[in-house]
């Protein structure tokens, strides 16, 4: 099984791992993480094959925007979730927007992006449930 796999580009905090990197994880989605706009670029670049972009409005090193243009130039139809900070006004560039963050409704957009390949998690993840109680 082929899981999704997202780069988050959050705002790096010293000494903590990304919320949004957990809750994803959590999810048996796939994440590599960004903590800039020159870095998601970078990272993009890098590994352009990745099912979506979910990023923090608040990044600081240039506009979100322009990171939405520059991720739109490497890979045009790429989905990216803009992630919007209180008052920011959000991105008119982004593909879908999250007011703060609100786990439930950024893994059901996730799931959406991604519909086959989270099916086959969920499926998994019952039959090893299942597995698990027969034992």
């Amino acid at each position: 099984m082929i899981r999704p796999c997202f780069l988050i580009v959050d705002r790096e905090y010293a000494g903590s791992i990304s919320t949004r990197k957990l809750v994803i994880e959590t999810a048996k989605l796939n994440v590599i993480t960004a903590y800039s706009g020159s870095e998601a670029i970078q990272t993009l670049e890098k590994f352009p094959n990745v099912d979506g972009i979910v990023a923090d409005t608040g990044i600081e090193d240039m506009a979100f925007d322009d990171l939405v243009r520059s991720i739109k130039s490497i890979r045009q139809a790429i989905p990216v979730v803009a992630i919007n900070r209180p008052a920011s006004g959000g991105s008119k560039l982004a593909d879908y927007q999250l007011e703060s963050f609100e786990p439930t409704r950024l893994l059901e957009l996730l799931k959406k992006l991604e519909p086959e390949k989270s099916q086959a998690i969920e499926e998994e993840t019952q039959r090893l449930a299942a597995e698990e109680e027969s034992r």
